[in-house]
């Protein structure tokens, strides 16, 4: 397992690994011995369609755990938390089948993604506690808050 750097502070970017044959293939995506797994809380998966985006959304408790499982994602992330070291920082992640990262994202930390295929992207999350409602916070894509425009 090898962590690549993030620009933003507690985001942590996991190569993960894929077992491939003539067969097909297997892609890691985390386990409960990993170092950096916490706890289970849910496992959805999000379908989006090419050209549309999904943004943008913060967590204020939970931590996410992306992962492509089919296309190409960009993921966008901007932290504008108060007192960070990384506060204004936006980073754009690209995760496929070459590029198959496990994107370990904190609570508080802006983020939204887009399929940049062809056809629809589905990205996986294992996130540390369940989807409540009352704990996210959601803003239009294009939104002037965050100093960022959706390109394909």
């Amino acid at each position: 397992m090898k962590i690549m750097a993030s620009k933003i502070t507690g985001v942590k970017i996991i190569k993960r690994a894929q077992i491939i044959d003539e067969r097909g293939k297997i892609k890691k995506m985390l386990r409960n011995d990993d170092k950096d797994f916490t706890k289970f809380g849910e496992i959805y998966f999000s379908f989006v369609n090419p050209n549309k985006v999904k943004a943008w959304h913060l967590h204020k408790f939970m931590t996410l755990n992306y992962i492509a499982v089919s296309g190409n994602i960009k993921l966008v992330l901007y932290d504008d938390r108060k007192d960070s070291k990384t506060k204004g920082i936006l980073e754009e992640i690209i995760l496929s089948d070459e590029n198959h990262f496990l994107v370990s994202i904190p609570p508080m930390i802006w983020n939204g993604f887009c399929s940049t295929s062809k056809d629809p992207a589905i990205l996986a999350n294992c996130s540390d506690i369940p989807h409540d409602k009352e704990e996210i916070i959601r803003i239009p894509h294009n939104d002037n808050k965050i100093p960022y425009e959706w390109k394909f």
